[in-house]
């Protein structure tokens, strides 16, 4: 795989060129190899952002085994589990976590005394996602001087995720999902091998987790996709 550290600065077609190639390259490895290849290859300043849900463990422990300062982002929009924030301290003591958390300039408490609680209608949660995700996301991207970000999507999570490739520009960075073509057995098996965690949540039926008031535990006859934001979407904005 060529070096391009300096990609995001080329012409469309060269970018799109040197990510074909970067593709093909990540199919044929292992994902501990692909993310090797992204830190000695890709833009600099990597970082990877992690939402401490079910399957979190994963993600951060293949980054920070092989780059023990990465930047791992966490966006605390007020409304997260408590078991959340008691996995994120775990997490974060046991694999000596760089934690970088965001929130939005204005608190939850603020927000819901302005304008309610958006996210029960589907065009409030698009506003509530941008102010509470996106934006914080972005600024966290900026501040960071980010180059390249990890993030752990999946192919199996949803519908809207079945095309992801390994590695794509997002706005103004490489974006890099080393474990995309993942399967649940996959995961099991890694957290089984490495001896890591689920979410304490995970045990209680919930397979997505997110925030207290857009995420449902899987009940008999609910497709996973419908766990989160009350049955409106899949995706918050960050990965789209």
């Amino acid at each position: 795989m060529r070096t391009m550290k300096r990609i995001l600065q080329q012409d469309e077609s060269t970018q799109q060129a040197w990510l074909t190639e970067a593709n093909q390259a990540m199919q044929e490895v292992t994902a501990e190899e692909r993310v090797q290849q992204a830190l000695s290859h890709f833009p600099v300043n990597a970082v990877v952002s992690s939402s401490f849900g079910a399957q979190a463990a994963v993600m951060l422990h293949l980054l920070s085994r092989q780059r023990e300062d990465i930047p791992v982002i966490l966006l605390d929009t007020g409304y997260l589990f408590a078991e959340t924030y008691r996995f994120a301290d775990e997490l974060q003591q046991r694999l000596q976590l760089n934690l970088k958390v965001y929130r939005a300039p204005l608190s939850a408490a603020w927000q819901e005394a302005r304008w309610g609680q958006l996210w029960t209608e589907k065009e409030g949660l698009q506003r509530y996602n941008q102010l509470n995700k996106v934006e914080p996301m972005q600024r966290a991207l900026k501040e960071l001087n980010a180059g390249t970000w990890f993030s752990g999507l999946r192919r199996q999570q949803s519908r809207t995720r079945q095309q992801i490739p390994f590695a794509e520009r997002h706005t103004n960075v490489i974006k890099v999902h080393p474990i995309a073509d993942w399967s649940d057995r996959d995961i099991y098996n890694y957290l089984e091998r490495h001896q890591l965690p689920y979410h304490p949540l995970w045990h209680k039926g919930y397979v997505s987790i997110g925030d207290t008031h857009s995420t449902q535990r899987l009940d008999p006859g609910m497709n996973p996709e419908d766990t989160r934001f009350n049955g409106m979407g899949r995706e918050c904005g960050l990965h789209t």
